[in-house]
């Protein structure tokens, strides 16, 4: 849709301005003099506000003759990893317990600067370093499989059983014959129409699905590890790739409600207003006042309006559904502009043939 409303393109242009990563995925700015267009948080030098355009998709601005910017690369940025960098994991998972090198990946037409540059940015590591994640998480299950801890660290690719122990308690906290009993936190990223998110997952089921660039995620992770009593390391479980699925469902437009098993420390009052939240259909909306009452706490709002701020798992405890009781939108973790697409996507889609999965 070509937006037209002065306001929201005012606003639209400032994001563009102050690079904003909130607006990533909103809106695509389509540069008049150049032909190009961007997402909000490209590097390129800004154009007079009287040369660009917005659309909320990438397909309407190249159907309307503008070509992908060279520097923000909207059509990959704004939805997924580049293709080389896909690639790269893809190779690597082929082959977990071997480690992928520069020189292999080379051999695969792969930049290894791309990749690394790219895991620094979205992970905060290096590719090296989250594959050796993964080949712990892999050991870790082993292990509790009953698997030799000799055994596990020579087909690793460890040479000696000291330093595949130094790096498991790195991970892990513990040593892997102290490990058996602990829990851990594994995290994977997944792409969306508004921008990446990670989520998090133990044994247990989803205990944290947010957008990469939500400003409280660092002290999310940590509160997580200390409820918990887990680190948190790359890797994916049945949970993980079951929340990817059906958040890729919810975005396209097939899934009203979420079967994937949940995780969510906290207190009594917390996990009450968590489940309240559950409750509020698809394509509706409530107040904070309104989920008071329904708790039977009608003077707990600001407490109510606290514990939303708490959730730690976007989209499924679907906190974007709370509104002001002036009908106004109000704080949201992910920002204004996603929340709102989200309410306009449910209810654009609410009376659409979508494939109904119930929540069983």
């Amino acid at each position: 849709m070509l937006i037209t409303q002065q306001k929201t393109i005012n606003d639209y242009y400032q994001a563009l301005l102050d690079r904003n990563s909130n607006y990533v995925g909103i809106f695509y700015v389509c540069v008049k003099t150049t032909s190009v267009f961007c997402i909000a948080t490209c590097r390129a030098r800004k154009p007079k506000l009287k040369n660009v355009v917005f659309y909320t998709t990438f397909k309407e601005a190249l159907d309307s003759g503008y070509r992908p910017c060279k520097v923000c690369k909207p059509t990959e940025n704004a939805n997924e990893a580049p293709k080389q960098v896909i690639k790269a994991i893809e190779l690597f998972k082929k082959r977990p317990k071997e480690k992928l090198s520069d020189f292999q990946l080379k051999e695969n037409e792969i930049s290894p600067e791309l990749v690394r540059r790219w895991f620094k940015k979205n992970y905060g590591m290096t590719f090296q370093a989250f594959q050796r994640m993964y080949r712990i998480n892999s050991a870790f299950n082993e292990l509790k499989s009953g698997k030799k801890t000799t055994d596990i660290a020579f087909d690793s690719g460890y040479e000696s059983l000291s330093g595949f122990g130094y790096m498991y308690k790195k991970f892990i906290g513990k040593s892997p014959k102290n490990s058996l009993y602990n829990n851990v936190i594994l995290i994977s990223r997944l792409t969306t129409p508004l921008g990446p998110m990670f989520v998090c997952a133990t044994e247990d089921g989803i205990c944290l699905l947010e957008f990469v660039d939500r400003k409280m995620l660092e002290t999310e992770f940590k509160q997580l590890q200390k409820l918990l009593e887990a680190k948190i390391i790359a890797g994916e479980n049945e949970h993980t790739l079951q929340a990817q699925q059906e958040i890729t469902e919810y975005f396209n437009g097939q899934r009203k409600y979420f079967n994937v098993t949940l995780c969510t420390p906290g207190t009594d009052f917390q996990n009450s207003v968590w489940s309240c939240l559950k409750e509020i259909p698809y394509g509706e909306t409530r107040t904070y006042q309104q989920q008071a009452i329904k708790l039977r706490k009608p003077k707990a709002i600001r407490a109510v309006a606290s514990a939303n701020g708490f959730n730690r798992i976007a989209i499924v405890i679907p906190c974007h559904r709370v509104i002001g009781k002036n009908g106004h939108l109000t704080g949201y973790g992910g920002g204004l502009e996603r929340k709102k697409w989200l309410l306009e996507h449910e209810t654009k889609n609410l009376n659409t043939n979508l494939v109904n999965l119930s929540s069983g």
